[in-house]
C-alpha cells in the first residue's frame, strides 16, 4: 500500500499528522530536494508540497512530472495562496483530457 507525505515548513504541514500523513519539514531548498527524491523512491503515492517549497525546486519536480507514482501535488501554505496548486492540477487534468475543464476549450 502507497503512503501519503506532505513536503514543506513546519508550520504550514504540522497539522497532517494528525491525518495520519507522513509530515516532512524542511527549511533549506537542498533539504527539500533530498526529501523528495527519498519519499519519490520510496512507497509514497501522493506527495502534497507547499507552493513556496515548490517554487524552490521546481527542475526536481519536474524530474518526475512524466511518472504516475508518484503525485506530486501543490498545496499553499501558511504565507498564502499563490495559485500555483490550482494551475499545476488544471495543468495535468488539460494534458489527460485534451480539454480545459473550467473554460471548456480544446487544447
Amino acid at each position: 500500500m502507497y503512503k501519503i507525505a506532505v513536503i514543506g515548513d513546519y508550520d504550514s504541514i504540522y497539522g497532517f499528522a494528525t491525518l495520519g500523513l507522513s509530515i516532512c519539514p524542511v527549511k533549506t531548498r537542498e533539504d527539500a530536494e533530498e526529501k523528495l527524491k527519498q519519499l519519490a523512491d520510496g512507497q509514497y503515492g501522493i506527495i502534497y508540497i507547499t507552493e513556496a517549497v515548490a517554487a524552490q525546486i521546481e527542475e526536481t519536480i519536474e524530474q518526475y512530472r512524466e511518472n504516475t507514482l508518484p503525485a506530486i501535488i501543490q498545496i499553499p501554505g501558511v504565507s498564502g495562496n499563490t495559485g500555483a496548486g490550482v494551475s499545476g492540477v488544471k495543468k495535468t487534468v488539460e494534458q489527460a483530457v485534451g480539454s480545459d475543464i473550467l473554460f471548456g476549450g480544446v487544447s
